[in-house]
């Protein structure tokens, strides 16, 4: 099994509790996309498989130890015939480090839209780029992700190609747990970026808060998918990003919003003082 999938493939422990494997450097920070991806295995290990994600609320705590494996407590919230709901609780050594809450549902009928229409360029024209930075704990070489940074239109808009380069399994859950682990990845990024700064640079604090997606129609994780991505707003040492996730085909399949940390270092003076 790959090393991307084996991170996605939480395991069972006591009841409602399942265990995920951490990656990365020991004692440097765990990365995010891997609690969202952990939690929402652990969740949907309790659901239905007739009901799929619909959609997830993450909020970061502390930040955990990217070599040591986190726990997943899940309460079953509620379950109906057609809808179900859980509460998702991220515990490393005792700390909580994150709470979500995740729902599920069956497709039922009704209207559709959600189409992005043509892409603005060939992914397979671009240069592998990989993340926006430098991401130690991500198995980058069972990934493609290559970045475009586009100011033509007199805004920031990052537009973040990626697939799994692994053989994946047909399995619905197993390609949206790839797209919510993948996607996470500098996402606060674009927040700085409007402002000329960068995570990858170090200015600011940063780091995401809050993590959030709706997800339309199902993904195909092993094909090409857009990330793309904007700032609306930000103040207070923090920023939101808005990104829709689209597949090859230009259909919106999900919708992500991300609050961060982009607080500068040092304190800002007080001229009243």
């Amino acid at each position: 099994m790959s090393t991307l999938l084996n991170l996605l493939d939480v395991t069972a422990g006591s009841e409602d509790t399942w265990r995920g494997q951490g990656s990365g450097p020991a004692g440097k920070r765990a990365y995010g996309g891997q609690l969202v991806a952990q939690a929402l295995a652990a969740a949907s290990r309790t659901v239905d498989a007739e009901k799929s994600p619909t959609s997830l609320h993450l909020q970061f705590l502390r930040g955990g130890d990217a070599g040591e494996p986190i726990d997943y407590r899940v309460e079953r919230v509620f379950d109906g015939r057609t809808a179900a709901s859980r509460r998702v609780d991220a515990v490393q050594d005792g700390r909580l480090l994150a709470t979500a809450t995740l729902s599920f549902a069956e497709a039922l009928p009704g209207p559709e839209h959600g189409l992005r229409g043509a892409a603005p360029e060939d992914p397979e024209t671009l240069a592998r780029t990989g993340p926006a930075g430098p991401a130690p704990s991500m198995p980058l070489d069972e990934l493609d992700i290559r970045v475009i940074d586009d100011t033509s239109g007199g805004e920031f808009v990052r537009r973040l190609w990626w697939r799994a380069t692994v053989e994946l399994p047909a399995e619905p859950l197993v390609h949206t747990l790839v797209a919510v682990y993948v996607t996470d990845v500098y996402l606060i990024d674009p927040a700085l970026q409007v402002h000329g700064h960068s995570m990858r640079s170090r200015s600011h604090r940063s780091g995401t808060t809050d993590s959030s997606a709706w997800f339309h129609r199902g993904v195909r994780a092993d094909q090409w998918n857009l990330l793309e991505c904007r700032s609306p707003a930000a103040g207070r040492g923090r920023g939101v990003v808005t990104a829709s996730l689209i597949g090859r085909d230009g259909v919106i399949a999900a919708t992500l919003v991300q609050e961060g940390l982009i607080a500068a270092r040092e304190p800002a003076l007080n001229s009243g003082a």
